[in-house]
């Protein structure tokens, strides 16, 4: 699979999430109880993924030697949330390599030096409990995370809303329906200036008829 241009990451991100949600067919949203640490948190890149034991944390830190600058490390930790495999020290390691992100479905630690070092972190949850170092994992293989199958390399982009994954090989596609759907809600917020209801755009008339709501 060929990892997409970083330029259409940051595209993709500049659509926001919703709007690649919708545009993409109401596919690819991940469970809303992923969320960014710091709501001012956006990532956007292609997945490295990784599959890791509830409370083991010794495949994350595989994962770093492994992992290629721009990537977003994504991790399905089964969403356990009582313990938290990474942490501030693992963020630092991470920025060196030129990581842009983690999401997992998991907990984390350290929220407030990461927030401050402005690592983009997507989590289940927080927890000041530790983790072991005794089971392996797995790196670079299809994923389930929030209910969303990740494949490596496929893109996740992440913002204050939510988050939202993109097949790799559907990037360009993706882009062209967002541009479409902004120029139509451009076009909606430009009627509604000149008078216009939701009611009228949307066409609701029939439908509020209907139920009495005249």
């Amino acid at each position: 699979m060929v990892r997409p241009d970083p330029a259409a990451c940051a595209a993709l991100l500049a659509f926001g999430t919703a709007t690649i949600h919708e545009a993409q067919g109401l596919r690819g949203a991940v469970h809303g109880a992923l969320k960014p640490i710091d709501p001012a948190m956006r990532v956007a890149g292609p997945a490295f993924t990784v599959q890791a034991k509830p409370g083991d944390n010794l495949v994350l830190h595989y994962a770093l030697t492994k992992i290629a600058a721009g990537q977003v490390l994504v991790v399905d930790a089964e969403g356990f949330t009582e313990a938290g495999p990474w942490g501030d020290i693992m963020s630092g390691a991470a920025m060196l390599r030129g990581v842009a992100g983690l999401v997992i479905d998991g907990s984390v630690r350290d929220s407030q030096a990461i927030v401050d070092m402005g690592f983009p972190v997507f989590s289940r949850g927080l927890s000041i409990k530790g983790t072991l170092k005794h089971q392996p994992g797995r790196v670079n293989v299809p994923i389930v995370l929030g209910g969303v199958t990740v494949r490596p390399d496929d893109i996740v982009v992440g913002d204050r809303d939510g988050l939202v994954v993109v097949r790799a090989e559907e990037v360009a596609e993706v882009m062209q329906a967002c541009r479409v759907r902004e120029d139509k809600e451009a076009q909606t917020r430009q009627k509604l200036r000149e008078g216009a209801t939701t009611v009228d755009l949307i066409g609701l008339g029939p439908l509020l008829a209907q139920y009495g709501m005249t």
